[in-house]
């Protein structure tokens, strides 16, 4: 059996320090907003190549508390449009409704599945403030095209970094081109921690600063509350994890651009469409995600051969029931997406056996 993805093995290999981390965060007596999230922000800021990290509960509440924050500070009120690519997980549109804001749903790029200049300028409005480009799947977007647009027309720009954690475009990693941007470390991320934890990257030092009252009820000081903020701080432990996981992501990337290198190479299939790849550091693999146009028959095969698989994702936000106003949008692209794409098994502890029976097993399926 290859299974999808191995957490068990992921964090076995860091198993002696990520319990010693614990211990030591246990033994402090100090478990929320201490050491250990002070030492994780300025690690992770310094790696990302950001002026500043705040430390979250979840990626969702990373894009909701940044949106939120720039209308505090002025620059979004309600009603304000946000473009945002139709195919993305649904996370990226709670953000900008839960803040009153309007999502408009434009098509990705077929090849990347991200957005693109040409398509975000065809959805400019005067009513269109900022710009939300998902990574999807570990591929960054064309971001320096994306920011000469926002520039243009001076829009804001949150990067959704939630599967995208080192992808790196013009030598600058996601995350480290907008405004400001979220990230998430569900466990299942490339940099994963033991429960539920993200992160705000920025440069701007205002927007932090508002970002770390936010997330501590509005308040910076005990009892005086500057906003009607939010619970949303990522706690002593899960910093401590993540601090010991980071050390190692470079490494796993590393791993991940490796085995992906293998399929594309070896992967020969014409019922299988493979990822576009337009340079090797551009796509840190959080999915290796193919297209067929028959993917019940291929997910079947592939089970059959025990080879775990997923689907990113069934359905698109456009067709969900929390959406139902949307549900007669047409969004040819994406739907063709959502119906298409399979994510074959990629993580770090595969073994050389493991990728041989994935290769093997899709490259006899036929119809």
């Amino acid at each position: 059996m290859v299974n999808f993805l191995n957490l068990k093995a992921i964090n076995a290999q860091y198993r002696e320090e990520l319990v010693q981390a614990c211990a030591e965060v246990i033994d402090s007596g100090w478990y929320i907003q201490g050491n250990y999230l002070n030492r994780f922000e300025q690690d992770y800021a310094n790696w990302n190549g950001s002026g500043f990290c705040i430390g979250v509960a979840n990626g969702l509440d990373a894009l909701v508390l940044v949106l939120k924050a720039w209308k505090e500070l002025g620059k979004l009120k309600a009603g304000d449009e946000v473009i945002v690519q139709a195919n993305t997980y649904i996370a990226s549109v709670l953000a900008i409704t839960e803040n009153d804001l309007v999502p408009v749903l434009v098509e990705p790029d077929p090849n990347t599945f991200n957005l693109n200049a040409a398509t975000i300028e065809a959805a400019l409005t005067e009513r269109t403030k900022a710009i939300l480009p998902v990574h999807l799947y570990g591929q960054v977007s064309p971001m320096p095209e994306i920011m000469v647009l926002a520039d243009k027309y001076q829009l804001l720009v949150l990067e959704d970094c939630a599967q995208s954690h080192g992808a790196i475009v013009a030598g600058k990693k996601a995350g480290s081109w907008g405004h400001a941007a979220g990230f998430s470390f569900y466990p299942g991320k490339n940099l994963g921690a033991l429960g539920d934890a993200g992160a705000i990257t920025t440069d701007d030092a205002e927007l932090a600063s508002c970002l770390k009252a936010l997330r501590n009820y509005g308040s910076h000081k005990k009892y005086e509350n500057l906003y009607q903020g939010q619970n949303s701080r990522l706690d002593e432990i899960q910093a401590a994890m993540l601090s010991v996981k980071l050390k190692y992501l470079d490494a796993e990337t590393a791993v991940r651009q490796k085995i992906a290198a293998r399929y594309l190479e070896a992967i020969q299939n014409p019922l299988v469409q493979l990822p576009w790849l337009p340079s090797a550091e551009q796509h840190v693999w959080h999915l290796f995600v193919v297209k067929t146009t028959v993917r019940s028959a291929l997910q079947q095969h592939l089970a059959d051969r025990g080879i775990q698989t997923l689907i990113h994702y069934p359905i698109p936000p456009h067709k969900q029931q929390a959406y139902a106003e949307w549900n007669s949008m047409s969004l040819p692209v994406t739907e063709a997406i959502h119906e298409q794409v399979l994510s074959l098994p990629l993580d770090p502890t595969m073994t050389d056996s493991d990728i041989q029976a994935v290769i093997e097993a899709v490259n006899s399926f036929n119809r």
